[in-house]
């Protein structure tokens, strides 16, 4: 895959985020603590796209908390462009703003009368004067995609599809050099999800910005990762380029995950002997692989 080669070169020398053995672990009405995330490390590169999977309970939302220190790890820490985030004299307000965190739902972190008001509440809390801020959050708003009637709406009367572009709006209203996102299209139909996605990849694509992306679905992470890091019961079990993770379906289904249903597809039309390349995981790869075939054999 064309975006797999070219992972290693928008590559810096030093990763943007880096965790180093992290350990979280939570209290249960037991005296034993339970760990959630269990010595994990890894690094992220300027500018990549990563696709963070696992099912619920693995410790992929702990772990994004921990990135951003809304969380304190047991030991452990991680680095955002080689600081360490926990020391004490860190300015853990400023990392909020340069490593923004989209929650599960995210229509929820929207509090203001209107939409303008509420893109414009991030950077004023950062400091940034009344004049700038609102300039920023009308960039903003506009470039995820919210038509003008919008703006002095209340966020509360919006679909569901354009709630989740307006609390988007609000994190990059700061401008973050990292954007983290927990299952930002739960709920959505497949257009809204469709939209939402293509929106969050061309930051990346005109940006050069980093992004975390949780998702449920495989078919989603394949389509628009770079990279995919796979969590099970609070460890870091897999985290290599999408085609390299996918073939290794079986640890894939040990997590109790599964390979994008096309891929499954794809692996039986090989298997009754049609000669089709086995490292395709979105339908317009399987359909333009499937159309060469047809045609080589001149079936079409």
């Amino acid at each position: 895959m064309q975006k797999d080669n070219d992972l290693n070169e928008m590559n810096n020398d030093v990763p943007i985020l880096e965790a180093k053995h992290l350990v979280y672990e939570y209290r249960t009405a037991s005296a034993k603590p339970v760990r959630a995330v269990y010595d994990v490390s890894f690094s992220v590169w300027p500018g990549e796209f990563i696709g963070l999977i696992g099912h619920t309970g693995s410790g992929k939302s702990t772990l994004l908390q921990l990135l951003n220190a809304l969380e304190t790890p047991a030991s452990g820490t991680v680095y955002f462009k080689g600081q360490d985030i926990f020391e004490k004299r860190y300015d853990r307000k400023m990392l909020r703003g340069k490593v923004g965190l989209v929650f599960q739902y995210p229509e929820h972190q929207l509090f203001a009368e209107t939409v303008f008001a509420d893109v414009c509440f991030g950077p004023l809390n950062m400091g940034v004067d009344r004049k700038q801020a609102e300039l920023t959050a009308y960039d903003t708003i506009k470039k995820v995609g919210l038509e003008d009637e919008c703006f002095y709406k209340s966020p509360f009367d919006l679909s569901g599809g354009q709630k989740r572009r307006a609390a988007i709006a609000g994190v990059l209203a700061m401008k973050p050099e990292v954007l983290i996102l927990d299952e930002p299209t739960a709920g959505l139909d497949p257009k809204g999800r469709d939209e939402l996605l293509d929106m969050i990849a061309s930051l990346r694509d005109k940006e050069n910005m980093t992004i975390i992306l949780v998702s449920h679905s495989m078919e989603d992470v394949a389509r628009y990762a770079d990279r995919i890091m796979v969590m099970n019961e609070g460890r870091l079990i897999l985290d290599d380029t999408v085609s390299t993770v996918f073939k290794r379906s079986q640890e894939i289904k040990t997590a109790g995950l599964s390979v994008p249903e096309v891929s499954e597809i794809v692996a039986e039309l090989s298997a009754a002997g049609l000669p089709i390349r086995n490292d395709i995981f979105t339908v317009d790869e399987a359909a333009e692989e499937i159309l060469r075939v047809l045609k080589e054999y001149r079936v079409i």
